[in-house]
């Protein structure tokens, strides 16, 4: 209940309080008022009661506005601050789903670039296919990839405790400069259709990467031939124990562009028993174009 309202309920009772106390009983007093003296008589009586009640008054006036305006000054800086965070959080989304589709967006251009330069993909380590479709840049010289390596060496010994005549050596990294005389070299003794069905053009020579193997016999000879039958079964059922693959499988000459090839291995690392037991190429396992030259 308003202030104003308890004062006019309080001047109200005190009025009717003092006009019945205003009239004393005639057993009471020696003479009885008039209704003029009665009247003067309760005016006296209630006169303090009007003066606290305007007292009572001005105070709630004065207080009420002023609990209002901090009320309302309260609701607008929370309503403030509320629509300042809203916006800022607003803003933080927009600017990280701008960052991540500019990413994105990225990703997809230089993917699209690489495929339609024909060129390899550097970024994706054991991953990367070289053939004839997909080249490296002749400044690319990563050398043996170590971890490669040291795999092919296990094998090899492994090999040779088991009593099969493997050379310690092996035809491993090749530079852009040694594919070129090699492959030119090949051209000039049986002509560059015939090369090319066993011999990578400079450029797109697995080689080039550092993971590629050729095993060897302990003549020096590329390792083939029906007197290493047992050999070669050992190495294509166990190569891939050591993260390796024999890339040019029999019977998928058209797929990765070459005849196959029983002493070429690829490290791929851990997917190695994967591709094995899937029985696919390189392409065929990642999707990825091979074939002929374009």
């Amino acid at each position: 209940m308003e202030v104003s309202s308890l004062i006019v309920r309080f001047f109200n009772e005190s009025l009717i309080f003092f006009t019945k106390k205003s009239r004393p009983k005639a057993s009471e007093l020696c003479y009885t008022y008039s209704d003029k003296e009665r009247m003067i008589h309760v005016k006296k009586q209630l006169l303090p009661a009007v003066a606290l009640s305007f007292i009572l008054l001005g105070c709630s006036s004065k207080n009420t506005p002023a609990e209002t305006t901090t009320s309302s000054k309260a609701t607008t800086v929370e309503t403030t601050s509320t629509t300042t965070s809203t916006t800022t959080a607003t803003e933080t989304t927009v600017q990280s789903t701008e960052a991540s589709s500019e990413a994105t967006s990225a990703t997809e251009a230089t993917t699209q670039a690489q495929a339609a330069s024909g060129m390899a993909d550097l970024s994706l380590g054991y991953d990367i296919i070289v053939n004839k479709k997909h080249a490296l840049p002749s400044t690319y010289a990563p050398g043996e990839d170590p971890t490669a390596g040291q795999q092919v060496r296990a094998l090899i010994q492994r090999m040779q405790e088991l009593g099969y005549p493997i050379s310690d050596t092996y035809s491993g990294y090749r530079s852009y400069e040694y594919q070129t005389e090699l492959y030119n070299d090949y051209v000039s003794r049986e002509g560059k259709a015939a090369a090319d069905t066993y011999s990578a053009r400079p450029g797109y020579s697995e080689h080039q990467t550092g993971l590629a193997f050729d095993i060897l016999d302990t003549h020096g000879n590329l390792l083939d031939g029906p007197e290493y039958s047992d050999a070669i079964h050992w190495l294509h059922t166990h190569a891939h124990e050591y993260g390796f693959i024999v890339r040019f499988q029999p019977g998928k000459e058209a797929i990765t562009g070459y005849q196959a090839e029983a002493w070429h291995l690829r490290y791929v690392g851990d997917k190695a028993t994967d591709i094995y037991n899937s029985g696919l190429s390189l392409e065929e396992y990642f999707g990825v174009a091979g074939g002929g030259y374009e």
